[in-house]
């Protein structure tokens, strides 16, 4: 019964909850140990470890290898080389230039966590916690982590606060504080700073909250219809007790899902990077560029006429 319970709700693999079994502590009245808190840990051991050994494989070699020892080892190792020079050479260093470097290990990281926290989220830990693990009171089955972390708000909100720092700190260090604040202002002349003033300050405050909406609907949105499509088959049955509907309906409901979490791999995969490559922007608006001083020292230098001092 308790299977059939938690089948039936669609959102059961995708909302957060307190492990199973374990005595529930609030702080703040919210639940300070949940499988969703569980697995952005595992993610977060998991990304680290699998990036170690990437990077291992991915440096150089003993001189004794000849021209080998500068061959990336390992397909895994392959392939995450190739989303990083991808990233760093198309994304981040267009946007960030002389920044390029400081900031490439923190947007790096935010993606393959992010990446990884997606992934997992594809592959049904819970189910397989449900099937071998023993029953408990109420509607609940048992669980430890498992779900799509990044489905969760509150993750996502944390992850834009993570980037709403970062942007920040570059706005100050790169622009310096009257930089900053003249960046608030936009130019604006000074009757017209209590209207901007408020409207840069709400820009910057909607940059992380957009951050954070668009990465937590996107992965919600696909793991629920992926359960929606899942119960098709049981509802089916539910309604008409008939093998054969109930088998036809299986059948589309299956390919049909096959199809979605294809869906759902891209999905994740692309949310990685429009995060990333989001935060890359955002950050490079805080940066101040020096060409563009040269660019407007080279324009008045232009206006000039011949032999003016």
């Amino acid at each position: 019964m308790l299977p059939f319970l938690a089948a039936s709700n669609p959102t059961h693999h995708v909302l957060d909850r307190p492990i199973t079994g374990l005595e529930e502590t609030f702080i703040f009245g919210t639940e300070t140990l949940t499988i969703h808190l569980v697995t952005l840990t595992v993610a977060a051991i998991v990304a680290f470890l699998v990036l170690l050994r990437a990077a291992k494989s991915i440096s150089t070699g003993d001189e004794g290898e000849g021209m080998y020892r500068y061959l990336t080892r390992g397909r895994v190792a392959q392939l995450i080389e190739v989303f990083t020079l991808f990233l760093v050479e198309n994304t981040i260093r267009p946007t960030l230039k002389e920044e390029t470097r400081k900031f490439v290990p923190f947007l790096l990281s935010l993606f393959f966590f992010i990446l990884t926290c997606n992934l997992m989220g594809l592959i049904p830990f819970l189910d397989v916690q449900h099937a071998v693990g023993p029953a408990v009171e109420g509607q609940k089955v048992w669980a430890v982590f498992g779900g799509t972390a990044t489905a969760n708000l509150g993750v996502t909100f944390g992850l834009a606060c993570v980037a709403f720092v970062a942007m920040q700190y570059q706005g100050f260090r790169s622009l310096g504080v009257k930089g900053y604040l003249s960046h608030l202002t936009g130019g604006a002349p000074m009757a017209l700073l209590p209207m901007m003033v408020p409207l840069e300050i709400a820009g910057m405050l909607i940059k992380p909250a957009a951050l954070a909406v668009r990465l937590f609907a996107n992965m919600f949105a696909g793991h629920t219809m992926m359960a929606v499509l899942a119960m098709f088959g049981m509802m089916t049955w539910i309604g008409t007790e008939d093998y054969l509907v109930t088998g036809a309906i299986s059948l589309v409901s299956i390919i049909a899902s096959i199809a979605i979490t294809f869906l759902e791999l891209f999905v994740a995969f692309l949310q990685a990077f429009i995060f990333m490559f989001l935060t890359t922007v955002f950050i490079g608006q805080m940066t101040h560029h020096h060409e563009h001083d040269d660019h407007h020292e080279d324009a008045h230098g232009a206006a000039q006429p011949a032999g003016a001092h």
